[in-house]
């Protein structure tokens, strides 16, 4: 069978959001598009058959835990990632960098990488640009990301100059570690922080290395929605048009929206699947709580609307039962629900694009978030 290069096909426009398609070696991505988080080969309660039936296209695997346990070159000697969690379509890894990151005291950083102890026996570790590409090449990702720096937030502008420079070094050893094939695509991390200046930088430094896709980092580190927007407005008229572009780790509902009408292509994050763990569900009329007592004699679903099995099998005083009953059931049933309302959320926002409806499409979003969950019955 022929697989075909990578490649990013812009199908239409409205404003400044862009509907299109990514190829890849195992498959299409229709985008705008979510990716379910399966941070160590599985999002956590779903098989891939019913991560599948949610509307995904794409998962997201993470470099660094999966490096750890079962280790890539297990992953590697098992047939790939795909096959491994027996999941078909595209694959996306991170490149490990923000949870090494995140480790703090237990990690050292160089210009070479970083050297880290284990969170789970405190072995040593190296994870360098080279490294992680190799990793993910091992796990047979469809898409790589660079490794690179995640700027802390806040910081000084000093700071992140110096962090986004590290990370352009990075990118263009993780370029010249990338083994090109068809059907698989590298991607660039754009840095800088809150500043657009230093964003520009980036983009400049980014583009002369040459890259499949270029995605967007640093943000929704706790800058707050208006300033991670203003962030994109500023930074994305200097993003190529012509490759996919990728918001990392973001996020609500209404963050995807508002990225959507400014040009963002693809997202990923952990709040649908951690939420469904949580009993906080997502709805077309915002957040429920479904550990709430006033549910627990609620015979509706929890969104009329929605076509998944907690919707369409079950009651909201179910739901309640099973979180307060701490069955594992209740988070399977409101993780399958909270990705199937996500994965409906860009179906929509794809075909308000299509339209040239997406102000109204907003419009109407935002209106019937502001309404909130009804609470009384009937």
């Amino acid at each position: 069978m022929t697989v075909p290069d990578f490649g990013f096909d812009l199908i239409g426009t409205d404003g400044a959001a862009r509907r299109g398609r990514v190829t890849t070696a195992h498959g299409t991505i229709e985008t705008p598009a979510f990716m379910p988080v399966g941070t160590a080969g599985t999002v956590k309660g779903l098989t891939p058959e019913a991560v599948a039936g949610t509307g995904a296209e794409v998962l997201l695997g993470n470099t660094y835990h999966l490096m750890l346990r079962p280790t890539a070159e297990r992953v590697e000697r098992m047939g790939g990632l795909h096959k491994f969690m027996n999941w078909s379509k595209p694959i996306l890894t991170d490149s490990g960098g923000f949870q090494v990151m995140s480790l703090n005291s237990l990690r050292e950083m160089t210009e070479r990488g970083v050297t880290f102890r284990s969170h789970l026996d405190g072995s040593k570790h190296e994870l360098t640009p080279e490294r992680s590409i190799d990793i993910q090449r091992m796990l047979d990702a469809d898409i790589t990301m660079v490794l690179d720096e995640c700027t802390p937030h806040p910081a000084t502008r000093e700071q992140t100059a110096s962090s986004m420079g590290l990370s352009m070094r990075w990118a263009a050893r993780s370029k010249q570690a990338f083994v090109r094939r068809p059907g698989y695509g590298l991607f660039g991390i754009v840095q800088g922080g809150i500043y657009v200046d230093l964003r520009h930088q980036s983009v400049a430094a980014l583009t002369g290395i040459g890259f499949d896709g270029y995605a967007i980092g640093g943000l929704a580190v706790g800058e707050g929605q208006e300033i991670m927007f203003q962030v994109l407005d500023g930074t994305l008229p200097a993003v190529p048009t012509d490759k996919p572009r990728y918001l990392m780790g973001v996020g609500t509902p209404s963050d995807l929206v508002g990225a959507v009408q400014r040009g963002i292509d693809m997202f990923d994050c952990v709040m649908p699947t951690r939420s469904g763990r949580t009993a906080q569900g997502f709805t077309r009329r915002g957040k429920v709580n479904l550990r709430n007592a006033r549910h627990q004699d609620d015979p509706r679903p929890l969104d009329a609307e929605c076509r998944c099995p907690a919707c369409r099998d079950y009651s909201r005083a179910y739901l309640h039962h099973l979180f307060r009953s701490e069955e594992m059931l209740g988070p399977i049933l409101l993780t399958w629900h909270n990705l199937t309302y996500y994965q409906d959320l860009m179906a929509g926002l794809r075909q308000a694009i299509e339209r040239r409806q997406l102000s109204d499409f907003a419009a109407q979003f935002h209106e019937a978030q502001a309404l909130g969950d009804i609470s009384a019955i009937g």
